[in-house]
């Protein structure tokens, strides 16, 4: 599919998208000072953790890419989703933790505008495309954007995230009773709109007044990994662990989407 977007039609109305799994560096290997560094934010194994989600019949929407060549969770315009926070843009100049992407300069705004054409709009015409789906069936759609980070980044926040970061922007995003059955889902080590209020894809689409609920999670990742005091290219990423303690956590947040009614 062009712009390396990968779809897994379910029935069910509830839509899991996997928008940082991607590590193609595609034809920007080159431009970065590192790709490993270029690749070290990933979210990693996330579509693989979630893979039980199909045999619900849950539509899937993932993207190859890697979040270093464009972010599919920013604004495509490049407003900060967090003012005043440290963050990364639309195509990032740096890691979380600040290390520089490229050896100058990043991408200039023609060449932003060319991955944006190119790896970013095919996946949201992709994701656009599932939510009118599904909705057009049920009269309501979920669309759950999974993700995951470090537990500890410094440059992005004090100590160590929750296990479970919960984000409707205010809750703006989704119905309350949405929220509230997925925060149970989580257990006592979880947060809403904390650090994480939810992404562009989650701001973008979730209108619940039209019956487009969307909700954003932010794993921290020592739930499904091992996570070195210092990531270095000798050991990260970590595998993925064969039975992670999230796994039953996971499967009750997603039966809890399928079991939401407006």
């Amino acid at each position: 599919m062009p712009g390396r977007i990968e779809v897994e039609r379910g029935d069910a109305p509830l839509i899991v998208a996997f928008p940082h799994t991607g590590t193609d560096l595609v034809d920007c290997a080159d431009a970065f000072v590192s790709p490993w560094l270029a690749r070290r934010d990933a979210d990693w194994y996330i579509h693989q953790l979630y893979a039980f989600a199909r045999d619900l019949g849950v539509t899937t929407v993932r993207t190859t890419i890697s979040r270093s060549v464009i972010d599919v969770n920013r604004d495509p315009l490049g407003v900060s989703l967090y003012p005043g926070q440290a963050t990364t843009e639309l195509c990032p100049t740096t890691t979380f933790d600040g290390e520089p992407l490229y050896p100058a300069k990043g991408p200039d705004a023609d060449e932003i505008a060319r991955r944006r054409a190119v790896y970013f709009d095919p996946y949201h015409t992709a994701l656009s495309a599932e939510i009118e789906r599904l909705h057009a069936r049920y009269g309501h759609v979920v669309l759950y954007d999974a993700h995951s980070i470090r537990s500890r980044i410094q440059r992005l926040f004090d100590g160590a995230l929750p296990q479970f970061n919960i984000g409707t922007n205010g809750g703006s995003t989704c119905a309350p009773r949405l929220t509230a059955a997925v925060s149970t889902a989580c257990g006592p080590d979880q947060i809403v709109d904390g650090r994480f209020r939810g992404g562009w894809t989650t701001r973008h689409y979730g209108r619940p007044e039209q019956g487009v609920h969307a909700i954003q999670m932010e794993l921290a990742m020592r739930g499904y990994m091992a996570e070195p005091d210092t990531p270095d290219e000798s050991n990260w990423p970590t595998p993925m662990l064969d039975q992670p303690p999230i796994a039953p956590m996971l499967r009750a947040v997603l039966t809890a989407c399928l079991d939401f009614r407006p």
